[in-house]
């Protein structure tokens, strides 16, 4: 099974010495599941709960801990397998690329859950899978290297192209885009150059999806296949509505949140730099989580 660079890069927890190694039977206090990936969902769930409740108790590092942690991340790939299942259709070592890049989504909501927030694993983990699939086939749809920027060109070039179509009822020039973008003419001529790197089947080319009772609704594009609702709206929510308790923070907890989030720390790795044991920073990290709960779920006054 070939791995993309994504999962590859994923950082390994470091190896316990030997002493503190439980015994090969070892379920750190929990019920041995022999196969996890095997379970039905809703024993997973139900041992989801359990598990983290556990891991929350655990010291990182630990051969308990990292028991605990794999177990979790193995019953619950089903998860990665229903957010990966709208895009089943590119098929061969794409398919694959998918579930391995989703994977690595399902590791990082792994690592981040607090079960203390009082919201299903599920809940959490699709966002953070569906976005690391959706940055991959961003990513994987162009044939060639093109800088970012040029890539969100591409987005609002072809808005630009559409409505001055519309308005002047032909194809509009570069000067004219130009103007409507509130570009220089030089880069209105490399987003179009840039355009050409990219694949427009990824989204729109319909494919065949085989027939039901002779009729042709099998043939659909992907875009028609991905109008469910998206978790990753209440996610943005809860971050707007987040704000004024966030400026309500101290400093030194918006550096505990800063190192954990936006620089994906460990807690072991977080107490490591600032002088003090992971569960001091666990402590302080379930404090700051408590803070912003109270005033998120407070009434507005």
């Amino acid at each position: 099974m070939t791995m993309t660079t994504a999962a590859r890069q994923e950082p390994l927890t470091p190896v316990p010495a030997a002493a503190d190694r439980p015994g090969p039977r070892s379920t750190a206090g929990l019920p041995a599941v022999d196969n996890p990936g095997a379970l039905p969902p809703k024993d997973a769930r139900a041992l989801t709960g359990i598990f983290f409740a556990r891991l929350d108790e655990l010291e990182e590092g630990t051969w308990e801990y990292q028991y605990v942690r794999n177990t979790l991340i193995e019953m619950n790939q089903s998860l990665v397998q229903f957010a990966a299942r709208p895009f089943r259709h590119r098929g061969g070592d794409d398919a694959e690329d998918v579930f391995q890049v989703g994977m690595v989504g399902l590791i990082k909501a792994v690592d981040r859950f607090d079960p203390s927030r009082e919201v299903m694993f599920p809940t959490f983990a699709l966002p953070y899978i569906r976005g690391e699939i959706k940055r991959h086939l961003r990513d994987a749809t162009w044939a060639v290297h093109v800088p970012r920027r040029m890539q969100e060109l591409r987005v609002e070039l072809a808005k630009a192209k559409e409505d001055l179509e519309n308005d002047l009822g032909a194809a509009p020039s570069v000067s004219q885009l130009a103007r409507r973008m509130g570009l220089e003419e030089s880069e209105v001529v490399q987003a179009t150059t840039a355009a050409n790197g990219y694949s427009t089947a990824s989204l729109d080319a319909v494919f065949d999806g085989g027939t039901t009772g002779g009729s042709r609704s099998g043939h659909r594009s992907p875009a028609e296949t991905l109008g469910a609702l998206d978790p990753a709206v209440e996610l943005f929510e809860n971050c707007h509505s987040l704000a004024p308790a966030l400026r309500e923070l101290t400093e030194r907890e918006l550096c505990l949140l800063r190192l954990r989030f936006g620089e994906e720390r460990t807690q072991q790795q977080i107490g490591d730099e600032l002088g003090c044991s992971q569960m001091h920073v666990s402590r302080q990290l379930s404090r700051i989580y408590l803070k912003l709960r109270t005033s998120l779920l407070a009434d507005p006054a």
